[in-house]
C-alpha cells in the first residue's frame, strides 16, 4: 500500500508517526513499540530497507534518499495526516566534525521539513535523536582536565569551535518550526540494540567478535587504553529505553514545548568495561582468561580484517540470516570506542524529576541483546 492510499485508507488513527531512519537501532526498535498500540499509524523511511522487514497492517514503509530533495518532495509529501516526526538518522558520508557533514545532514532534514511541514496541518511535535558527543569535541590535543569524569547535564554550553552537526540540526528546528509546534533532542550515549544498517554497532561489533573468537578458538580480548578499561569513560543506552523516551517526549504535556526541550537518554548506572568483560565472554561461549582480557595493542580493524570468509562460514554451518560482516560489524568504531580521549558521562536528572522511570543495567541491556540477535538468527 502507498502512502497516498494509506493516507486515505486510515485516516481515523489517532497518532500517525514519520520515522527517519526506520531501519536503524532506536528507528527499528520505535517502529515496534508505536504499532504495538493500537492508536498509531507508523510511516518508516529509509534509504534502503531492512534484511529482516517489519510486517503489520500499521507499518509502512517508505524508501527515500533524503539527500534528494526532489526525491524527497515526491515521495513525503504524501504523508498529510503526520501528527509526530522522528528525526533518528543522519549521513555518515564525511568526518564528523566537518563541515561537509555538517552541510549535508542540515540539507537531509531541510529537505524532509520542506516536504513534511506545510501539509502535514496537524503537526504537533517532532523528536530529534542527537547523542552525547553535543557535549565534548573529539578534535585534539587533550590534556589531563579534559579526560577528568564529568556528568554532563543538558544545561551545559555548547562546545565553541569546530564543527558539531548536532547544533545545526537542533538551530534547523527552531528556525523551521517557529514556535509553533513542540520539539524535543534526545541524546543517548553508547547504543545497544539490533541493527543490520547501523555504522556505529556496537552490538553488531560484539556479537561477531564472541561468536569469531569462539569458532576460531581465540582469546575474547579488550582492545583498548587502560583509561577505558579501568574507569567510568562511557554511558549505555539500552535503545528500548530511548525509543520508549522518545514515545514518552512526545506525548506528555510536561515535555511540551515550542522552544524545545533536550533530554539526555541513558540507561542510569555507570559501568567499566573491566567488571562486565568476563560476564560477556561466558556469553559467547568463550575462555576469559584475566591475564589476557586486556591489551593496549590489540586492534580489532587488525584481527578482524581477514574473517569475512569465516563469518560466511559460520553462517553457512549455523543456518543464520545472510550478512555480510560489515553489515553488522565496524572494526574502526571499535577501536576509537575503547580508545575515546574524552568521557561521555551524563546525568538524568531531568528526565527522572518528570518522571520518565526507565532503567537498565548497561550489562542487562548488552545481554538481552545478544539473546534477541540470536532469535533474528543473525548469531548463532
Amino acid at each position: 500500500m502507498g502512502a497516498e492510499e494509506s493516507y486515505k485508507s486510515e485516516a481515523t488513527n489517532k497518532h500517525v508517526a514519520v520515522i527517519f531512519g526506520v531501519t536503524g537501532l532506536v528507528g527499528k526498535e520505535l517502529a515496534k513499540r508505536l504499532i504495538s498500540k493500537s492508536q498509531w499509524k507508523v510511516y518508516g523511511v529509509a534509504r534502503n530497507p531492512e534484511i529482516i522487514p517489519i510486517k503489520n497492517f500499521n507499518f509502512h514503509f517508505i524508501q527515500c534518499d533524503l539527500r534528494n530533495p526532489s526525491e524527497s518532495q515526491k515521495k513525503l509529501s504524501l504523508l498529510r495526516d503526520v501528527t509526530h516526526m522522528f528525526w533518528i538518522t543522519w549521513a555518515s558520508q564525511y568526518q564528523l566534525d566537518s563541515k561537509d557533514c555538517c552541510e549535508q545532514n542540515k540539507a537531509m532534514m531541510a529537505n524532509a521539513l520542506n516536504a513534511i511541514v506545510p501539509k502535514a496541518k496537524s503537526l504537533k511535535h517532532v523528536s530529534l535523536q542527537t547523542g552525547m558527543k553535543h557535549y565534548v569535541s573529539l578534535r585534539g590535543p587533550f590534556d589531563d582536565d579534559e579526560v577528568q569524569l564529568r556528568y554532563y547535564n543538558e544545561e551545559c554550553q555548547r562546545v565553541n569551535g569546530g564543527y558539531n552537526f548536532y547544533y545545526v540540526l537542533e538551530d534547523l528546528l527552531k528556525e523551521r518550526l517557529q514556535s509553533k509546534v513542540a520539539w524535543t533532542v534526545h541524546r543517548p550515549g553508547l547504543l545497544m540494540g539490533s541493527s543490520t544498517r547501523t555504522l556505529y554497532n556496537f552490538m553488531g561489533c560484539l556479537c561477531v567478535y564472541g561468536t569469531i573468537s569462539k569458532h576460531l578458538n581465540l582469546p575474547f580480548v579488550f582492545g583498548g587504553t587502560r583509561k577505558c578499561w579501568e574507569e567510568i569513560c562511557i554511558d549505555g543506552s539500552d535503545v528500548r529505553l530511548v525509543a520508549e523516551q522518545h514515545i514518552w517526549a512526545a506525548t506528555n504535556e510536561k515535555t511540551y514545548s515550542i522552544d524545545g526541550q533536550a533530554f539526555n537518554a541513558i540507561n542510569g548506572p555507570s559501568f567499566t568495561w573491566k567488571e562486565i568483560w568476563p560476564a560477556l565472554g561466558m556469553k559467547f561461549g568463550v575462555e576469559v582468561v584475566p591475564e589476557e582480557m586486556f591489551s593496549e595493542e590489540f586492534r580489532f580493524s587488525e584481527a578482524m580484517a581477514d574473517k569475512e570468509k569465516v563469518w560466511e562460514e559460520i553462517i553457512e554451518k549455523e543456518g543464520l540470516v545472510h550478512t555480510k560482516m560489515e553489515d553488522l560489524a565496524n572494526w574502526e568504531f571499535m577501536d576509537v570506542l575503547f580508545r575515546c580521549p574524552v568521557k561521555l558521562v551524563g546525568n538524568r536528572d531531568k528526565t527522572d524529576g518528570l518522571g520518565f522511570i526507565e532503567r537498565y543495567k548497561t550489562l542487562d541491556s548488552i545481554l538481552y541483546w545478544v539473546e534477541s540477535m540470536r532469535d533474528e538468527k543473525l548469531i548463532p
